[in-house]
């Protein structure tokens, strides 16, 4: 794999506002909108008729999705293969920024999220979720020689995470706790648009660590184990799955089904100790 990030000499712009912009009528300009995309879920019989369901994946989110030589690829584009074969469905698919993904489920222009979709209670409440496809929890990652040895060293230090990811919350959570058991918690908590970003602040020493998925941190720490090192857990274990807006059982039936068969005959797990480095079979078969 090529290296997955690359150095830039001057300071990204790490903290967005989007919606402090927008207008009341622009914002209920978009939810109708985003309505009336979804006010027709398709029945399996037109989805087969169609002959395809439509995906976002993301762009740059080693090792699960990434573009390399001009094509997506990773541990969710070859399980996106598979699917396709076991379906007989196109999965049409758009990378695209994380940001993006979640909010094109829920608005309709996509069916599916086909990324490492951490699995949260939260989201639970917008999205139902295909069987997992790995095991993961939160850790921190850091420039070798800082001195972070434990969680609670991560007190006064400024850290970072994806804005709108799991891990930022569990990160927002972690430093509450911080807070109620020592009296203060992170210095400052700064948001990204993408890992890679964070990655280049940390190896500038901007930031002194970034919170993420351990197998996304381990892979990072595989390409570039001069400039990093991982840190210790700061989250419970959990899953990533492939998510549905809420509701969309027509899809997600018919990509759990292939999934699921996929399970049995092993090649999810084969998969699994290819890009991920290890295997899950212990697994639930249904995390909603």
């Amino acid at each position: 794999m090529s290296t997955h990030f690359k150095f830039s000499p001057t300071p990204l712009v790490k903290k967005t506002g989007l919606l402090r912009h927008l207008t009341g009528f622009s914002l209920v300009l978009i939810g109708a909108l985003g309505w009336a995309s979804v006010s027709h879920a398709l029945t399996q019989e037109e989805i087969r008729a169609r002959g395809y369901i439509t995906v976002a994946t993301e762009d740059d989110y080693r090792p699960f999705e990434f573009m390399e030589n001009g094509k997506s690829t990773g541990y969710d584009n070859e399980l996106k293969e598979l699917v396709e074969k076991e379906t007989g469905l196109e999965l049409r698919q758009e990378i695209l920024p994380w940001a993006g993904i979640l909010p094109g489920v829920t608005s309709g222009k996509f069916d599916m999220a086909l990324s490492a979709v951490m699995v949260t209670e939260e989201r639970k409440k917008s999205f139902d979720y295909a069987t997992p496809t790995a095991a993961s929890t939160t850790y921190y990652g850091m420039r070798k020689g800082t001195e972070i040895n434990e969680p609670k060293d991560l007190i006064g230090k400024t850290v970072g995470a994806e804005t709108g990811s799991a891990f930022l919350a569990e990160l927002k959570a972690f430093n509450e706790k911080l807070k109620a058991e020592y009296g203060e918690g992170v210095a400052e908590i700064v948001e990204y648009h993408g890992y890679p970003e964070a990655y280049q602040d940390l190896a500038f020493g901007r930031i002194d660590a970034v919170v993420n998925t351990d197998l996304t941190l381990r892979a990072l720490i595989r390409e570039r184990g001069d400039i990093f090192v991982l840190g210790k857990p700061i989250g419970e274990p959990g899953y990533k799955a492939w998510a549905v807006r809420k509701g969309n059982s027509e899809v997600l039936e018919l990509i759990n089904d292939a999934l699921l068969k996929i399970r049995e005959s092993g090649e999810m797990y084969r998969l699994q100790e290819k890009w991920l480095g290890a295997s899950f079979e212990d697994m639930p078969f249904d995390v909603n």
